[in-house]
């Protein structure tokens, strides 16, 4: 278990849960929104919840949703990182030659407002909304919610079970995305998130995908845009500023999630590949993915009990976890969801 991304397991004999997340139905929902619009959010039941004045049909979310996606030529770069400055049970090296098809990414991670979409057309109903709870960090609930939580996993007292969180209450029964339209999804599982590519047509990018779409065509450097965090003093990403856990002077403009927009893209036309929110991706999780996989188009289909995850999210500090390096990688299981997950989809050519 890591403390920037796990959780713990759910308790009393129900289905194992750590943290990390996202998933939807198509005819009702903006799909695409500038920064602070409001989001037409669909009602827990599937009825209509949009605010007055907001569109009412999208006619074909989904295949906007395939739109969107850039096309990136493949080839080979150099995967994984030789270095050690990060943690040996993940698995982040060898560093060795891997080649890839042409597919194509979305630019950024799936949205709110794409989300709401999925679900207003098909009634889907998210592994968080199911279980009736989710995780959320402790300096994002209100002090009402606060009061409530009964429950906090062992090892990692900043994270809360929260009744009620979910990806249309990401902070708990007394939030909502009204105003986040353009922020990612979050509270959505590695299963929640297939359901909603087997709606837009697409699919979950690998693992050596995301390295290579992350990467920006800049080869062997720690980060989308470089090796300096921070470039001439400015911001790239959206990562915990201050000291963890107990204060976040959001230096770099956010507490909890950025609009998928925020900051400059990489090389590849690709936005927020580190920091923001956690990313799945398809394979199944080993430390000795490197020693395991084939170097053409890699990918580990063994079940592993958990499924990978990249880009590290806005609770990584690199006191303690540098996880928002290209090269990182972390792990939960695939029914598991919490604030600082979400996801981005890939298609074949």
């Amino acid at each position: 278990m890591d403390s920037c991304s796990c959780a713990g397991d759910r308790d009393q004999g129900e289905t194992a849960r750590r943290l990390s997340g996202v998933s939807i139905r198509n005819n009702d929902a903006s799909v695409r929104l500038r920064s602070g619009e409001a989001a037409s959010i669909p009602a827990a039941d599937g009825g209509p919840e949009g605010r007055e004045g907001m569109p009412r049909e999208i006619p074909d979310a989904a295949a906007e949703v395939r739109r969107e996606l850039v096309l990136l030529p493949g080839g080979s770069f150099r995967m994984g990182n030789d270095a050690q400055d990060g943690f040996p049970a993940d698995g982040e090296g060898p560093s060795r030659s891997v080649t890839l098809d042409p597919f194509r990414i979305a630019p950024y991670a799936v949205t709110n407002a794409q989300f709401a979409a999925f679900v207003r057309d098909t009634g889907y109903v998210t592994e968080a909304e199911a279980f009736g709870w989710s995780f959320v960090f402790q300096l994002l609930v209100s002090e009402e919610i606060g009061r409530r939580v009964s429950r906090v996993p062992a090892g990692v007292p900043w994270w809360l079970v929260v009744e009620g969180a979910s990806w249309r209450a990401p902070e708990g029964p007394d939030s909502t995305i009204r105003d986040r339209g353009d922020h990612p999804a979050v509270h959505v599982s590695w299963n929640d998130a297939q359901a909603f590519c087997s709606w837009s047509g697409t699919r979950l990018p690998s693992e050596a995908e995301w390295e290579y779409a992350a990467r920006g065509g800049l080869e062997g450097r720690t980060y989308p845009w470089g090796d300096l965090l921070k470039p001439d003093g400015e911001h790239r990403c959206n990562i915990w500023q201050g000291k963890f856990p107990v204060k976040n002077n959001a230096g770099d403009g956010y507490v909890g999630t950025a609009p998928v927009h925020a900051y400059l893209p990489n090389g590849y036309g690709l936005y927020n590949m580190a920091g923001n929110v956690w990313e799945w991706c398809r394979d199944w999780f080993a430390p000795d993915y490197h020693r395991q996989t084939k170097e053409v188009n890699p990918f580990y289909a063994e079940d592993t009990g958990k499924k990978s995850i990249r880009g590290g999210s806005y609770l990584c500090h690199r006191s303690y976890c540098n996880r928002y390096r290209v090269a990182a990688r972390s792990s939960n299981t695939p029914d598991s969801s919490m604030g600082n997950a979400g996801f981005r989809v890939a298609a074949d050519c």
